[in-house]
């Protein structure tokens, strides 16, 4: 069956979408954006096949309709919507990552007889706009759909076969328990990642020291605090219930914490480090989860010059493509000094593979 399907909003995640549901040769995409430049960018790389000027216009011929917009863009482009002139059997997504207001939005939507079904692909990239836009950005990531409690089966069944051409894994939660979730597991981990670099920048006033040292773990695990601000903010915002939530469990944790450290009992300490040790080992690793996930390679290798475009260069010569590498000089508790990023998997996997045929340098996997 035919469908058309209308994309507003073309940056990464938006394009990737498009891409991803052009596997399916009976959709058509038709793309708009704020900006026409990024709409005409992308109509010129393949990733629409029809460009929007006006999304009321456009979505007058869409069978379903998506905001890749933030939150805040797509309740008022909801509220918009009230005056369109849509199909009767519409159905209308979004991308967003808090689920809880923009389903309240969607209850306008619902005394209209309009389908909304909430949606949030977990996945990301290091990169934004639609020339990062990949096909493959979705695949082994979790989508989640949210539509209204006990409503529109029929509708998310449709929805779901729509996007099971992206190879995401789709899941239905409500708005609630998605919001919790993803509070748990990647809204809050942005805040403390963000509090430890607050506390670095504090501790480097009085030991500049201490910065260089950061190079090694400390970087790697306060990466998420370098995302886009503007966008976390609205995240923190829509979702501070739940974050305020997780934060006061934070605190008993971190009292908890304390009087382990101040009754310095070996056992109970050793303890605390291995249970938490034994449920980060048993985390899946065939998935991505709510956060970007990067492919990291961790790479033992000797001291001598050369040996880094050496590792390059046989990852070059069987065409396996890296996003980033960086050295680590601060090693303790890191694996390797060369840490390669590598964009899926699969790639990850082939660079093991392609190390190991070609040298006999360690690879870890953290």
């Amino acid at each position: 069956m035919n469908r058309t399907v209308l994309i507003i909003g073309l940056g990464l995640i938006g394009g990737s979408l498009a891409l991803g549901l052009k596997r399916n040769a009976d959709v058509s995409i038709i793309g708009f954006d704020a900006d026409i430049h990024t709409v005409r960018t992308a109509k010129r790389i393949g990733v629409i096949d029809e460009m929007a000027i006006h999304t009321k216009d456009a979505a007058e011929l869409a069978d379903v309709i998506v905001f890749a917009t933030p939150v805040n863009e797509t309740i008022r482009l909801m509220d918009e919507m009230s005056n369109w002139q849509l199909k009767n059997d519409v159905i209308v997504t979004d991308t967003g990552s808090t689920k809880k207001e923009i389903m309240k939005a969607a209850e306008k939507l619902r005394e209209l007889g309009i389908t909304f079904i909430g949606g949030h692909p977990m996945a990301g990239s290091h990169k934004s706009g639609v020339e990062a836009a990949r096909s493959h950005l979705f695949e082994n990531a979790y989508y989640m759909l949210t539509p209204f409690p006990n409503e529109n089966k029929k509708e998310a069944k449709i929805l779901s076969d729509l996007l099971e051409v992206t190879k995401a894994k789709i899941v239905q939660v409500n708005a609630e328990e998605h919001d919790h979730m993803t509070a748990v597991v990647s809204h809050f981990p942005h805040l403390v990642a963000a509090s430890l670099v607050h506390q670095l920048a504090g501790e480097n006033e009085r030991f500049p020291f201490t910065r260089q040292l950061a190079a090694g773990g400390f970087r790697d695990l306060t990466r998420i605090a370098s995302a886009n601000p503007i966008m976390w903010r609205d995240i923190t915002v829509q979702n501070r219930q739940e974050l305020s939530n997780q934060l006061q469990v934070w605190t008993n944790e971190m009292i908890n914490l304390q009087n382990l450290l101040l009754h310095a009992d070996e056992k109970e300490i050793e303890s605390y480090f291995s249970t938490a040790k034994q449920i980060r080992d048993d985390l899946p690793i065939t998935a991505q989860g709510a956060m970007f996930t990067v492919y990291d390679l961790y790479i033992d290798v000797p001291d001598y010059a050369g040996v880094i475009a050496e590792v390059i260069g046989y990852l070059a010569k069987d065409n396996i493509s890296i996003t980033n590498l960086r050295i680590v000089e601060t090693r303790e508790d890191i694996f390797g000094i060369l840490v390669i990023s590598f964009q899926t998997m699969d790639d990850r996997a082939r660079g093991v593979q392609c190390i190991a045929n070609n040298t006999t340098f360690e690879t870890y996997i953290s």
